[in-house]
Order: C-alpha cells, then structure tokens, then sequence
C-alpha cells in the first residue's frame, strides 16, 4: 500500500501462524485486553449491528466480547503478506484477508471496527486509519488496543546492555512503538470525530527472561522488524541478557517483571448529530464570568 516498511510482514506471519498451535497457553494478554475493550462498549449507549474484527487472527476477541456492544454480525479479517493459496491449512473459512495492509471492504460497511493488540505490526498505521474510517457508516465507531509505549522496556535494556557487552554493538531487536500522544494526532490526521486516546500499564511476572521470551514466541510476539539481525543470537549474549535482566528488573518474590502498555484508540466517523465546536466569537458566556474574575484585554 506504501512505502513504509518497518515490518517483515512475512515474519510476522510465520510466528503468528506458529503461534496459533499452541495459543491457548499464551493468551492470557489477548483476553484481558479484549475484555477491556468489552469494557468500553458496555460505557458506550448504543448498538453495533455490523462489526469488523479487523486483523486479530484469531477468534478470542468475538470469545470475549460476548453480547456487548450488541453485535449481530461478527465479520473476521486477518493481514497477511499475500493471499493464501488454495488449501493453505492456515486459511480460515469467512475470514477476509488483508493483503498489503488494503482493507478489502466496501465504504460505510460497519457500524463497529474493533482490533485487539494487531496493528503494532502494521507498517502503514495513519493509512488503516483512513481506511477504517472509510469502512464505517457515519457515526460508527472505531476502537482499537495496541502495544505501545514503554511496552517490554526491561526487556530492551537487558538486550542492549549484553549485545554491546558481549558484541560490541546493538541491533533492532523490538519493535518501535507508538505513545499515547502519537495516536491520538493519527486519529485526528484520519478524519475521526470526537478522538480519545489513553492507555493501562499491564505488569506481569516470570521466573526469568527465558520464560518471557517463550511467552512472547507463544503469543507470535517475537521480533519481525525489517532490518533485524537475520542470524541467530548468540547464546552467551541472550545468557547475559538474562542475567543483566535478573539484576536489574527483579521483585520481592524472587521473579523479574515485563512492562506492557496498551494504548487504547477511539474515534468516530463523523456524522451531524456530533457534538461541534463553536465558531470563534458566538460563545454566549464569557470564561471571565465562569471563573469570577476580571477580563483584561491586551493592547
């Protein structure tokens, strides 16, 4: 779609194909996230008839959200590097492919687009946006949860600290992530009324670094930036990479902590009936009188 390529879409693919064998013993983080997502639709007074799943690869999210939100209509999707072959054992059966990061869907489809932590991997992020916002009838509603902020940041540190130690050099070993701020600019810069962006700080614990990074391989987390290292870590960085984790990031319990941040994305397609902001100069009360004090006029 463009010329963005943070991404090996390939890669990400591959683990999270691999992943889905044995996803039910690493998907605690989809559930929740999805449940909070659920969440934000129980706050929400309306019902969404027709709604897009938009590239969670799996079914958890439809699992999860249950009756809320009122759905009627569930509509899967999935990214993929290219179209799935004929017979391809990991193609799914009503599931629409996103190929090249191109929503294949007609104009004012949805009344709901709802993503679970999958557009972190998506090169293109302020053209899904677009898209999405395309896809809605007026006054849908667009709702995502991503990885983002300081996501895995102990996880980084251990990793630079031994690859410089044992190495002598750092490369790209997780992915670049978006902050709150980021996202919400994205979503205005799309066309979404009425923008709202915030996060929640999941903190988790492990016995080591070898148990998060087989959690994050698990979840078909694992490193798929495009200008990776292609090689094998060395086992003696990863082997300090686990202990500089260990000194640095352990807790009272004797287990070292990993950091997720979930940004959570809100917007609308705009529509009449929105609240719109007064035109400079027809506001009928003064926030001079609001606050009890005294305008002063500059010269």
């Amino acid at each position: 779609m463009a010329d963005i390529y943070i991404f090996d879409r390939n890669s990400v693919d591959l683990h999270h194909d691999r992943a889905k064998r044995d996803l039910s013993k690493h998907d605690f983080l989809y559930r929740e996230v999805a449940d909070r997502l659920g969440d934000r639709l129980l706050d929400i007074a309306r019902k969404f008839p027709e709604a897009l799943n938009l590239g969670s690869q799996h079914n958890i999210l439809t699992e999860v959200l249950g009756e809320r939100g009122g759905i009627e209509k569930f509509t899967a999707s999935k990214y993929r590097a290219s179209s799935s072959q004929i017979g391809n054992p990991d193609s799914e059966e009503g599931t629409h492919e996103i190929v090249e990061e191109i929503l294949p869907f007609e104009p004012q489809a949805y009344d709901l687009i709802i993503s679970n932590l999958c557009l972190h991997w998506v090169n293109d992020l302020p053209g899904t946006l677009v898209q999405a916002n395309r896809c809605l009838k007026p006054n849908g509603l667009f709702l995502s949860a991503m990885l983002g902020g300081e996501t895995l940041k102990e996880l980084r540190v251990a990793l630079m600290e031994a690859e410089m130690e044992i190495e002598g050099g750092v490369s790209p070993r997780v992915s670049p992530l978006i902050d709150v701020r980021d996202a919400g600019a994205l979503l205005q810069r799309a066309g979404f009324a009425l923008p709202v962006t915030d996060y929640d700080r999941i903190e988790v614990s492990y016995a080591s670094a070898f148990e998060l990074m087989k959690e994050l391989r698990g979840m078909g987390e694992t490193n798929a930036v495009h200008n990776r290292r292609k090689t094998f870590t060395r086992r003696d960085t990863l082997l300090r990479a686990a202990q500089i984790y260990q000194e640095k990031f352990l807790d009272e319990e004797g287990r070292i902590n990993a950091t997720f941040d979930v940004i959570y994305l809100a917007g609308w397609a705009p529509h009449e009936s929105q609240q719109q902001p007064l035109r400079p100069g027809t506001a009928a009360t003064r926030l001079a009188d609001f606050l009890d004090t005294d305008e002063t006029k500059l010269n």
